[in-house]
């Protein structure tokens, strides 16, 4: 059950930095981009990429049974 749920933490994390680096107009992307938008302002993609980062290597750690 580790291995599903660090796969799926991994999935997210890719997809936090991919989206993050080319900016995307995916809808649920933008939606994330609008909320973070109020705290970050215009950091929101580096904090996205550097978050995606972080639930990466957690998920590696869940994958691997460490956590």
């Amino acid at each position: 059950m580790n291995l599903l749920w660090g796969g799926l933490m991994i999935v997210a994390g890719l997809i936090l930095i991919i989206c993050g680096s080319l900016k995307s107009n995916f809808i649920i992307y933008r939606l994330l981009v609008a909320r973070s938008k109020i705290l970050w302002g215009e950091r929101v993609y580096l904090f996205h990429q550097i978050s995606g980062g972080i639930i990466i290597v957690i998920g590696v750690l869940m994958a691997l049974g460490d956590i």
